[in-house]
């Protein structure tokens, strides 16, 4: 019987490219998403693959959308934690809401599908997470406090969750991307871009099926052994 993969913020960008990539390796893959209505039917007419539409932020939405996943496509052995959201601004004017709103989905979207499909997991005995935090949760970036504060609690997340999974076959790993050629990076100018291009060794931004195919590798059967880890996929960017 093949897995069954849930991955947030599943129809657009990386999150797209998470899914068909997941697919192709023999998973059945649902696609969470929270808002476009349309982007979410486009690709399930051009992927095949169904979404389901509820808000990572929100507790109570996670437990029951991922019940309905269980009821219907089958029990989820497999979680992404893609979705995520950019309220970019410096302190000095960034707003509690700014702050609230990018911790709520970033950092509390991985709680709440966890606290959702972990239990599950750990009774079958297997199970993949797999967070995706970036490249700014481990060096931080000007502008982003609350972002890179929500992506540098995944990396914790990640690494003390994996503690907890370790026993029952549960593996627990994140991914950090650099910049990938996703509508979200372009939407920055092009002079900032340009900048930003020239501080990547490789000297390219990232593509998102670069993304997936480090994602599929933590999902695989034989990934087991690999726990608390975090993958940098950022051309050189960061290197620690």
């Amino acid at each position: 019987m093949a897995r069954v993969a849930i991955v947030t913020g599943g129809t657009r960008g990386i999150g797209r490219a998470i899914c068909e990539e997941l697919k192709q390796g023999g998973m059945t893959v649902v696609a969470n998403y929270g808002g476009n209505d349309e982007a979410a039917r486009n690709f399930t007419a051009e992927t095949g693959i169904v979404t389901y539409k509820w808000d990572v932020g929100d507790h109570q939405a996670c437990l029951e959308g991922c019940a309905k996943v269980e009821q219907e496509v089958g029990p989820v052995d497999v979680v992404v934690n893609n979705a995520g959201i950019t309220r970019d601004g410096t302190l000095h004017r960034m707003s509690f809401d700014d702050w609230n709103e990018v911790m709520r989905i970033n950092l509390g979207g991985c709680f709440n599908m966890a606290k959702a499909c972990f239990p599950g997991m750990r009774e079958r005995g297997w199970g993949r997470i797999v967070n995706i935090g970036s490249i700014n949760g481990q060096a931080g970036q000007y502008g982003q406090v609350n972002y890179a504060a929500a992506k540098s609690g995944i990396h914790g997340f990640t690494k003390a969750l994996a503690q907890e999974g370790a026993k029952f076959g549960v593996t627990v790993n994140a991914i950090a991307p650099g910049y990938i050629d996703t509508d979200m990076v372009a939407a920055v100018p092009e002079p900032v871009l340009e900048k930003i291009v020239a501080k990547i060794p490789v000297g390219r931004l990232g593509h998102a099926e670069e993304i997936a195919r480090g994602v599929a590798f933590l999902c695989a059967e034989d990934a087991g052994f690999v726990t608390g880890s975090t993958m940098s996929i950022n051309g050189g960017q960061h290197m620690y």
